[in-house]
């Protein structure tokens, strides 16, 4: 049967590292996903297609554009559990579900992001060192798969894959509904405290210990314009406002636009130096200052121009789980490496995280690196040594943030790598859910 509707875009990547004239479809009902799904032989789900990496496209497959999957189908206040399909997004279902004085605390730092997209990628947010991933919120799937039809996926049903569903990058079929375990929010107000740190090592152990309070999200921002200022920066702890109750809120649900859009980047180590000393010397001029909802959770709504400025060529970003007993060896050839490369760096900060590893998923009970980069040969340079370091010292790369991670770093990184593929291959035989980043990967 002939596919009717297939419109065709140029797809990119977030991080702007890869693009692809890709063919896509917007189903709005199950029978026409059904239908879509036995016409054609290669599929990947696409939500908002804000992934770093280029999960929800290639130039092979269909991209199965789920935003009209946007519905809430029930919600049981007494139970606190909501039922919405896949294609809502974050922004529309805390709309609903702080009305309640309900949500979810795993969510991943932009509102426009959807629901499926954040399952796919086991997302987290600030408070992943207490809530961890959003795994935790989640109490069933249903997916539709081309071969095995429609699935209901729990801890109790088809749990095998359940399992590989979440933080399965889209592979075990086209995500539809959920469920979710909701939890009480008190406040939309935080309180946000500031403490300064002249090392990325000093940093470290403030988060850790800062970290394990139920309502506070702790992470950093530091430096890293040069070798003299490596480190030097802010832990942030944002705690919810025990004070008086907050007015609802309502976070906006389409994206601003931008009008400024430099060919070149902006940023160097100049600008960098610059950008650094302004945000380090103004963000003391308040302490324990009272922020919004959207300022806290999604700190990049209405700042995105930070992206843009990367012009055209966009940027790179590296996100990694550290051993606890690695940290000090791994940051010592960290700063050696700086010193020979003089990386470009825009963002360097920490966080701590809990979990348990398991198959594609970032998660696990160590600190959380994350580093944004301009995009240009030398910081490619610095970030294949970087790759040897995580082989080397068993550090856990993320496969969302990073578009250039490569097979190698991959498969020597992601110990149950070997497993996955043996389970989803049992499961879907032909694979027919592939992407760039799958098969760049070799999943």
């Amino acid at each position: 049967m002939k596919i009717e509707n297939i419109e065709q875009k140029n797809f990119f990547s977030f991080d702007k590292n890869y693009s692809a004239l890709v063919k896509f479809i917007k189903p709005s009902k199950f029978k026409e996903l059904e239908l879509i799904s036995n016409s054609a032989n290669d599929f990947i789900n696409v939500g908002s297609n804000l992934s770093y990496s280029p999960l929800a496209f290639s130039k092979k497959s269909i991209s199965l554009a789920l935003k009209s999957f946007n519905r809430i189908i029930s919600f049981d206040l007494e139970k606190k559990e909501i039922t919405v399909e896949s294609g809502i997004t974050l922004a529309e279902l805390l709309n609903f579900t702080l009305k309640y004085n309900l949500w979810i605390p795993q969510l991943p730092g932009y509102p426009l992001i959807t629901l499926g997209g954040a399952i796919a990628t086991n997302a987290h947010g600030k408070s992943c060192a207490v809530n961890g991933t959003i795994r935790n919120s989640i109490k069933d799937i249903q997916i539709f798969h081309k071969s095995n039809g429609w699935l209901n996926l729990s801890k109790d049903e088809n749990k095998d894959i359940f399992e590989l569903t979440l933080g399965g990058l889209g592979l075990t079929g086209t995500i539809v509904n959920v469920t979710l375990n909701l939890q009480n929010v008190d406040n939309t107000d935080f309180i946000t405290i500031k403490n300064k740190v002249s090392s990325m090592e000093e940093c470290i152990q403030m988060i850790k210990k800062k970290s394990n309070k139920k309502d506070s999200f702790v992470y950093s921002w530091n430096m890293a314009s040069n070798i003299s200022n490596l480190g030097k920066g802010i832990v942030f702890e944002n705690i919810i406002s025990k004070k008086e109750v907050s007015k609802k809120i309502k976070i906006p649900e389409k994206k601003n636009k931008i009008k400024f859009k430099p060919y070149f980047s902006l940023w160097n180590k100049t600008s960098i130096s610059i950008a650094n000393k302004i945000f380090f010397e103004t963000n003391f001029l308040l302490n324990n200052k009272k922020e919004s909802f959207i300022d806290v959770i999604f700190p990049f709504y209405g700042k995105e121009s930070y992206f843009h400025f990367f012009g055209k060529n966009g940027f790179f970003e590296s996100q990694f789980l550290i051993p606890d007993g690695k940290i000090d060896e791994f940051l010592d050839e960290f700063k050696y490496l700086f010193k020979i490369h003089s990386p470009v760096i825009t963002l360097l900060s920490f966080k701590n995280m809990s979990g348990e590893q398991k198959y594609l998923r970032f998660e696990d009970n160590m600190i959380c690196m994350t580093l944004d980069y301009v995009n240009n040969k030398k910081n490619k340079l610095f970030m294949s040594e970087i790759d040897k370091l995580c082989i080397k010292y068993n550090i856990l790369p993320s496969i969302i943030k990073d578009s250039r991670l490569d097979k190698k770093t991959f498969e020597n990184c992601y110990k149950n790598l070997v497993e996955f593929k043996k389970e989803i291959n049992k499961y879907d035989v032909n694979r027919y859910y592939k992407s760039e980043t799958s098969e760049r990967l070799g999943i």
